[in-house]
């Protein structure tokens, strides 16, 4: 799928705005990403940890995807997409249980938070051409 110099620019972005915290998850933001695990999941520390060290690659790979896999980056945006809607719960989990990181100390901003992911999950999308390749399949299969 073609993508516009303006896509491209805010794929990259979205990139780097991935890499950086993932490198969060794995060192200095640690204790913080550990707060947004959501405490439905078992209370295993070792387990906890795992989970915030799993999704830190995961954002890694995946920011790193987007700025140099072009290629496939349809898929990525795809695989962004469902990552972003994946940790979700973390999220919804730290607004319902107002637990406190990352400066979000406060219902109101833990629940503004909240209506970013699906700016998140659009824009993973729509920078890497996925929207267009998703409406266009859409069109093909009710045969527009």
């Amino acid at each position: 799928m073609k993508t516009s110099t303006t896509q491209n620019i805010f794929r990259i972005l979205l990139g780097v705005l991935m890499v950086l915290p993932g490198i969060g998850h794995l060192t200095f933001q640690r204790k913080e990403f550990l707060a947004q695990v959501p405490s439905w999941l078992p209370d295993n520390p070792a387990f906890l940890d795992f989970v915030v060290v799993a999704s830190g690659v995961m954002e890694i790979l995946l920011g790193l995807a987007m700025i140099f896999w072009t290629r496939q980056k349809v898929k990525v945006g795809l695989a962004l997409a469902l990552f972003y809607i994946l940790v979700f719960p973390g999220n919804l989990s730290q607004y319902t249980n107002g637990i406190s990181a990352f400066g979000l100390d406060t219902d109101t901003k833990r629940l503004v938070r909240l209506f970013f992911q699906p700016v998140l999950i659009l824009w993973a999308l729509w920078s890497t051409g996925a929207l267009s390749y998703l409406r266009h399949r859409r069109r093909q299969r009710q045969g527009v």
